[in-house]
């Protein structure tokens, strides 16, 4: 049934291009040339959904990043580490807490030393570079030093701008 209204729309969409001006812009030539890449292309995540007449699952229905969390789940690994970070010690220079990330940098949200005395700020934190929270401690304590874990491929930070 979609082919027979795709061939019957066709020779309305072929007269409607005969009487057209032919375009010159750049962004045409962009718009139609062909997509470079390099490497491999990221994997699929979708599934063969549901068989007809039935209901789909979770798993049957989920694509992209929920279906990367719920084969995660399966396999009883935590996709997204929501856990907390290490809030019984301060962080220093010498000894700063960690934050495990795969990506060269994370955002971390700080409640600050002891865990809820202040309310959340959040801040970047970069792989090259410590981060500090500012509402933490006074004159004469330090201010906490967090640092990032990088667990990531070493040259995947080449395409962030």
């Amino acid at each position: 049934m979609f082919k027979s209204a795709v061939r019957a729309a066709r020779p309305a969409a072929l007269a409607g291009r005969a009487f057209a001006k032919p375009s010159t812009s750049a962004l045409r030539a962009f718009s139609t040339s062909v997509r470079v890449q390099s490497g491999p292309p990221p994997p699929q995540l979708f599934g063969d959904g549901a068989k007809p007449g039935t209901v789909p699952t979770d798993i049957e229905q989920a694509t992209g990043l929920e279906r990367l969390q719920l084969l995660g789940e399966l396999e009883g690994i935590n996709v997204f580490d929501d856990s907390p970070l290490d809030a019984s010690r301060l962080g220093t220079k010498a000894n700063p807490v960690l934050v495990h990330s795969f990506d060269v940098e994370r955002i971390v949200g700080c409640t600050g030393v002891p865990a809820d005395s202040h309310d959340v700020l959040w801040f970047n934190l970069k792989k090259d570079k410590v981060g500090r929270c500012t509402e933490c401690g006074s004159d004469p304590t330090p201010l906490p030093v967090y640092k990032l874990d990088f667990q990531g491929e070493e040259h995947h930070d080449e395409h962030h701008h």
